[in-house]
């Protein structure tokens, strides 16, 4: 415990009972929540029995990584090896929610077989019933797939009826309101007729499975301790599942920050971190507030602007490394003059030694940064921004992988069409054919060698049926990597047809060979793949080299959790910050307040907030379509003399501490010209 300070120390051996610990940003919340799981399993509460529950399994394999390592230098070795913290039930609410259902769902009569889909497919699947329901063919447009998925996920996360959601959230779909409910009620009866589950489904089935007083204390009594993290970002329906978890054992930590909910589009409800005392009597609350990343400088500023906030947990950070300069507030007076400064100052603290890599460029939405895109490019400067098309979204991975979920669960119809659709000659019609054969011959894959299939498609189905009879006759001891290695040898020159510049998609397949290596079974390949994807390949290659430098451009809801020694905030202004969408209401705009918070605590040195007067408002028009903005109504004057205050117009940097006019001087030159 000597490594953690006096909070930090209180919150990892707090006592057994509900515990709160309000973490502010760089404040060591994932140090305190692993030394507090070293902590119980010093105090001999079994592993296997705690849950760390997280929003990404990278955060909880980095938390249990530090924990072992506690563990494991307590003397005499106490359960000091690794393999003992490897027994915590550590990972996301879905990746908890799939193992329990597969351990208790077939007591409901759940086949523990089941797939689970991602977003894509479950968009392809409401698009499928969408079809079959003749919506596609309204005379007036009925919403597209992306949209009815994203309004069913909202109803089930969020709790709310559909009849408050569309007018709050989709009041563009609002007259659709009846039809979406026979839309969502087939979608239902789709999933379970396949054998799949979405997302949401794995919440809901563990919601409503704790609804049953028997299941309900079996999986109550198998936790002695249950950990959150991140608990602002909770949304109704995972709360909920906590409640139920915690009825009789009140053994609860909780650790987040309200100011940093910032994904109400998720439907995170930051209420659910203000009122956890309320919803757990007797809770212990402790706040941590020395913040171990920025300058103190930057503090004061970031202390100021949430200070402002309408309902907070009271916490004023603090940092050792009290030196260093004001954050910058900069105005510019053209898009182009923002560019420009910011390129500079990149380029300028890079030959003051800060790597490429150590500075980011934060903004509200991904267009925000088209302009400085373009200048990052002209002048050769290497950038990633992230956002765009992930790793399992793209086809010819989708592709692959739809072999494997064939294998796993013969009514996966998605998964069929998918495979079907490869093959030369074969279009909706034929694989809806095959798909119900299949189903009528006891759902065996193999087959396939007897499907009546056009004579331009016999050859393929029989190769395809000799596949399966391959890899089934092989039985279950078969490496997943051996799978995938056999259906990448059937693939590829199906692969080589499809796809032109085949050599980058080639590579992508190679990746996802070496991951299988790693997996014991095909399930859990498949589940951890959909549940926890990555975003790229590079997410697999570990560390970047010493040379590999780029400069980060990321929205604020990506940079989430990072940080940087130096950062740039662009377009900080009323209507991008706060979104003009987004100021409907009071919550709207108190969370658009933590957006702010959330990227100008992602500095460590130097900070930089920049906003144009002018912008553009109509990209590649040929006239001069433009606004004028203000700056963001959250840095009014009095947060705004804890910033440093430069102006930017025409290539040219205006420093206000070396400029010797004042503004008493010009208000007093205006005053004497009336006597």
């Amino acid at each position: 415990m000597d490594d953690l300070n006096l909070q930090q120390r209180t919150a990892a051996a707090a006592p057994d009972g509900p515990l709160l610990v309000v973490a502010g940003a760089g404040t060591g919340k994932t140090k305190t929540l692993a030394y507090r799981v070293a902590h119980l399993i010093s105090q001999n509460v079994d592993p296997a029995r705690i849950m760390l529950l997280t929003f990404s399994r990278r955060a909880s394999g980095e938390m249990l990584r530090r924990a072992a390592a506690v563990v494991s230098a307590l003397p005499g070795g106490r359960a000091g090896s690794r393999a003992g913290v490897e027994q915590v039930w550590g990972g996301t609410f879905h990746s908890i929610a799939n193992r329990l259902l597969r351990t208790y769902g077939g007591a409901v009569g759940l086949d523990p077989n089941f797939t689970v889909m991602d977003q894509p497919d479950a968009e392809d699947l409401i698009h499928l019933v969408r079809y079959e329901k003749g919506f596609s063919s309204s005379k007036k447009r009925f919403p597209k797939k992306g949209t009815c998925l994203a309004i069913y996920s909202r109803c089930v996360n969020s709790g709310d009826p559909l009849e408050e959601t569309l007018p709050a959230y989709f009041p563009w779909c609002a007259e659709w309101r009846e039809p979406l409910k026979e839309l969502f009620k087939a979608y239902v009866d789709a999933k379970q007729a396949r054998n799949v589950l979405d997302y949401d489904d794995l919440l809901l089935f563990w919601f409503y499975l704790l609804g049953d007083p028997h299941l309900a204390e079996q999986m109550e009594d198998r936790f002695d301790h249950i950990l959150v993290d991140e608990y602002q970002d909770t949304n109704r329906l995972q709360a909920r599942i906590i409640q139920r978890m915690r009825r009789r054992n009140h053994n609860l930590t909780a650790v987040g920050d309200d100011a940093q909910s910032i994904y109400s589009f998720r439907a995170a409800e930051v209420r659910n971190i203000l009122e956890f005392p309320q919803q757990f009597p007797g809770t212990t609350q402790i706040v941590l507030e020395q913040n171990y990343r920025s300058i103190q400088p930057i503090l004061d500023a970031t202390n100021q602007l949430i200070a402002l906030a309408q309902e907070r947990y009271t916490k004023d950070l603090w940092s050792e490394r009290a030196g260093g300069q004001k954050p910058n507030l900069v105005t510019c007076e053209r898009e182009e003059d923002q560019t420009d400064f910011v390129v500079e100052k990149v380029l300028e603290h890079y030959e003051q030694g800060i790597p490429l890599r150590k500075q980011a460029v934060l903004f509200r939405t991904g267009h925000w940064a088209d302009h400085l895109e373009v200048e990052l490019t002209r002048r050769n400067i290497p950038y990633r921004k992230f956002g765009g098309l992930k790793f399992l979204e793209a086809s010819h991975v989708k592709d692959l992988l739809a072999f494997l979920r064939v294998l796993e669960n013969p009514r996966d119809q998605l998964a069929w069409n998918r495979l079907l659709n490869l093959l030369d000659g074969v279009g909706p019609a034929i694989a809806s054919r095959c798909y119900e054969f299949v189903g009528a011959h006891g759902g065996d894959p193999r087959t396939l060698v007897d499907f009546p299939a056009p004579t331009a498609a016999r050859e393929a189905f029989c190769q395809l049926g000799a596949l399966f009879g391959e890899l089934l006759g092989a039985g279950s001891l078969l490496p997943v990597a051996s799978e995938v290695e056999r259906i990448r040898a059937f693939y590829d020159p199906l692969f080589e047809r499809l796809y032109e510049n085949p050599e980058p998609r080639r590579r992508d397949l190679e990746h996802l060979e070496a991951i299988a290596r790693a997996y014991p079974s095909r399930q859990t390949f498949l589940t951890d793949l959909t549940l926890d994807p990555p975003n790229v390949t590079g997410d697999f290659a570990g560390a970047p080299a010493l040379d590999d430098d780029w400069l980060t451009l990321s929205t604020i809801h990506s940079a989430k959790g990072c940080e940087w020694d130096v950062v740039y905030l662009i377009h900080a202004s009323d209507g991008i910050l706060p979104n003009d969408l987004s100021t409907g209401d009071a919550a709207q705009i108190e969370e658009e307040r933590r957006l702010l918070y959330v990227a100008c605590t992602r500095a460590r040195d130097r900070l930089y907030v920049t906003h144009p007067v002018r912008y553009n408002v109509k990209k590649g028009s040929l006239r001069d379509a433009h606004t004028y903005a203000q700056l963001t109504r959250f840095i009014p004057p009095g947060v705004r003399s804890f910033f440093e205050l430069q102006s930017r117009a025409q290539g040219c940097t205006t420093d206000s501490a070396a400029t010797v006019l004042r503004l008493a001087d010009i208000r007093s030159a205006i005053r004497s010209m009336w006597g």
